[in-house]
C-alpha cells in the first residue's frame, strides 16, 4: 500500500469578521463571519462625500453574503491561489459582476493578506488601510 502526502501551503487571506465592532460608531457588519471579502470600487454618492454616504468606501464587501463590513481579519488558510480565484470567480458571477475580475481580486486579497500577521484586524477609507487592532492568542 502507498501513501500520498499531500502538501498544504498556509497562506494568509482577508475574510469578514465582527471582532472591534462598534470602535467607530459607524462601524457595520452584515457579512457572514469568516467569509472572504474584497474591495469593492466605491459608489458616486460615497466617493463624492464619505463621511455621509453610504458608507461603502468604508466597508469591505463579503463573497459569500455579498453584504459587508467594516472590518476584515487576516488570518492564515489552506487555501490556495487557485481556490481563492475560483471562489471569487463564483462570488463574482453571483453577485452580477464580469467573471475575468476574479484573478485581480484573489490577488488583492492575497496582497492585503501579507501586509500583517495572521490575527491583524484591519479597517478601511477607500484604498487606506488601517490596523485596529490584532487578535490575541
Amino acid at each position: 500500500m502507498s501513501v500520498r502526502l499531500r502538501t498544504v501551503c498556509v497562506m494568509k487571506i482577508l475574510v469578514a469578521t465582527g471582532l472591534t465592532q462598534g470602535t467607530n460608531p459607524r462601524d457595520y457588519h452584515y457579512c457572514v463571519e469568516g467569509e472572504l471579502v474584497w474591495l469593492q470600487d466605491p459608489c458616486d454618492r460615497d466617493r463624492n462625500d464619505p463621511d455621509n454616504g453610504c458608507g461603502c468606501s468604508r466597508g469591505f464587501a463579503g463573497a459569500a453574503s455579498h453584504r459587508a463590513t467594516t472590518t476584515a481579519m487576516i488570518v492564515d488558510s489552506g487555501m490556495s491561489r487557485d481556490d481563492l480565484v475560483l471562489a471569487f470567480s463564483t462570488s463574482l458571477v453571483d453577485g452580477g459582476w464580469p467573471r475575468d475580475w476574479a484573478e485581480e481580486v484573489a490577488d488583492d486579497n492575497i496582497e492585503i493578506a501579507t501586509m500583517a500577521p495572521a490575527g491583524t484586524i484591519i479597517v478601511r477609507r477607500f484604498e487606506d488601510l488601517y490596523v485596529r487592532g490584532a487578535l490575541l492568542r
